[in-house]
Parts: structure tokens; C-alpha cells; sequence
């Protein structure tokens, strides 16, 4: 039998090595709630960037002859007050949407990732100095930042991500620094130090990947959440001015019309909302307990 060097069979010893993923997609392959969550979020995406090449709509120029059709053959979900496509503009309404809410889930997952495993590695003074900006922070109502940051600035899609990513990298770097203050302890971040590595490295190779778990289940929660504030900024009336659309500003619009009858223009966009929302939420459980099985497994 040939010997292993031992370098090579502390590799493999790694928990790097063990093949991260692989049970817990197998986990998350066998909840049957986690697979029509994915489905849902697939659904939507082609609905959103597939459906305008095959149903063109104008969403630029209004046509007031055409507002608040009900629906018909020519327009499947009606138009809205100002004559725009409802189907149309559910699609338009829905990249923004999806776009802001995965860029700043994204943006705020690896910010708040890189702020927790520094704070929680660290330790001693850097630590309590960069938890207490997070906990002052927290202590700031989310909407309350949110309304002052879209009102002192024209919004953009752009901006909106930067704002919604603000107040939303603080929960990944609290649940990441309560990794790291466990992983640091760990033998093969010890060897990093002895062997003369920087934090830097024992940061980025090694505390950061073997807390990717709780980082996975959480940027899912994030979209989620962040679809959320879009849509509750634009119901306040701070979202993306026209012609851009999302599906809070439809749905705000919509609630103008209520008590005169014109369901197509609260439903369809209330909808959308509701079963992205809920998608996200059911991949994100179905991901945290896939890796709590793969844990206990370990």
C-alpha cells in the first residue's frame, strides 16, 4: 500500500475537502416544499426575461384612450390607469424587483460574511469596536433608515440596492462573528498561524468557506427580505419613479382603485410578491435543514 504524505492527508482531512454541498443537496433534492420553491423562482425568472421577447408590450409611452381595460384577448391581464399592459408591465415590474432583491441580498451577504468572520477572528478590542457599530445600527429602525436614505436621493435601481444592502449586511455579519469565534479555535485555523499565515488567509481559505452553510441559508432569507423592502418602499412612494415599474409601485397603484373593481391591477402584482416571498422562504428552510443534517452526520 503506498504511504500518504502527510500534508496530502491532512488535505483530505480538511473540512474543505468533504465535499460541502453534496449532502445537503441531496437533503434539499428530497423535500418536495424546497423543489416547488425552486420551481416558483425559475417560473418566475423565465416569466420575467423570457416573457417580453414572446409578448411585446409598450411600457414607455402612455395611452390614456386604453386605461383600465379590463381583462380580453388583446391584454390578458387588463391595463392599468395610465393604459400600460398589465401582463407587460408584471414582467417589467418583476426584473426590478428580482434584480434589486438578489443584488443587495448578494452584496449584503458578502460585506456583512467578510465584517463578521474579521470581527469574530480578531477578537479583544476590534471585535467589541466593530460589534458595536452593528448593534448600533440594529438599533436604528429598518424603515426609518430606509425612508431617510430613498427620500434624500433621486431612486435608481442602483440605489436602491446600496440602500436595501445598508441595513441588511448586518444580520450575516452577527450570525457569521458567532461562527468565527467557534472556527478560530479549530485545529487547521491553529496550524495556519503556526505556519506563518496571515489573518487575511486564515480568514478568506478557511474560516469564511467552513461557515458557508449558515451564509448559503442566509442570503436566501436576504432576498426575500429585500424583495420585501422594495416593494414597501415603492408602496410609500419611494421606489423607481415611471416608466420603470416593480411590483410594489403596481400594487400602491392598484390600491387606488379598490372600491371601483379593477381587481387585475392589486392581484396579479399582491401575487407576484406573495409567491416570490414565499419561494425564497421555503428554499431557505429546506437549506438550513439540509445542513444541520449534514452536521449531525459529520
Amino acid at each position: 500500500m503506498t504511504a500518504i504524505p502527510a500534508d496530502d492527508a491532512a488535505l483530505s482531512d480538511s473540512p474543505k475537502t468533504r465535499g460541502v454541498f453534496a449532502g445537503p443537496l441531496s437533503a434539499f433534492a428530497e423535500n418536495k416544499l424546497a423543489v416547488v420553491g425552486l420551481g416558483i423562482v425559475v417560473a418566475f425568472i423565465l416569466f420575467c426575461y423570457v416573457g417580453p421577447l414572446v409578448y411585446h408590450t409598450d411600457q414607455v409611452h402612455i395611452d390614456l384612450s386604453q386605461a383600465t381595460l379590463p381583462p380580453s384577448g388583446a391584454h390578458p391581464l387588463g391595463t392599468n390607469e395610465v393604459g400600460y399592459d398589465q401582463l407587460g408591465r408584471l414582467m417589467a415590474g418583476g426584473q426590478s424587483s428580482l434584480e434589486v432583491g438578489v443584488a443587495a441580498a448578494l452584496l449584503a451577504t458578502v460585506f456583512g460574511t467578510l465584517w463578521g468572520a474579521i470581527a469574530g477572528y480578531a477578537g479583544g478590542f476590534i471585535d467589541s469596536a466593530m460589534m458595536r457599530i452593528v448593534d448600533a445600527l440594529l438599533a436604528v429602525p429598518a424603515l426609518f433608515l430606509l425612508l431617510f436614505l430613498a427620500s434624500i436621493a433621486r431612486p435608481t435601481i442602483g440605489l436602491l440596492i446600496l440602500v436595501i444592502a445598508f441595513i441588511s449586511w448586518l444580520g450575516p455579519a452577527r450570525l457569521v462573528r458567532g461562527q468565527a469565534l467557534t472556527l478560530r479555535t479549530r485545529d487547521y485555523v491553529t496550524s495556519v498561524r503556526l505556519m506563518g499565515g496571515g489573518p487575511l488567509r486564515a480568514i478568506l481559505r478557511h474560516i469564511a468557506p467552513n461557515a458557508i452553510g449558515t451564509v448559503v441559508v442566509n442570503a436566501t432569507f436576504q432576498v426575500a427580505d429585500a424583495i420585501l423592502l422594495v416593494a414597501t418602499l415603492s408602496f410609500l412612494g419611494l421606489g423607481i419613479p415611471p416608466p420603470a415599474a416593480n411590483w410594489g409601485d403596481m400594487l400602491s397603484n392598484g390600491i387606488n382603485y379598490t372600491y371601483d373593481g379593477y381587481w387585475w391591477l392589486i392581484y396579479p402584482p399582491g401575487l407576484a410578491i406573495v409567491l416570490v416571498v414565499v419561494a425564497f422562504n421555503l428554499i431557505g428552510d429546506a437549506l438550513r435543514d439540509s445542513f444541520e443534517v449534514r452536521l449531525q452526520k459529520r
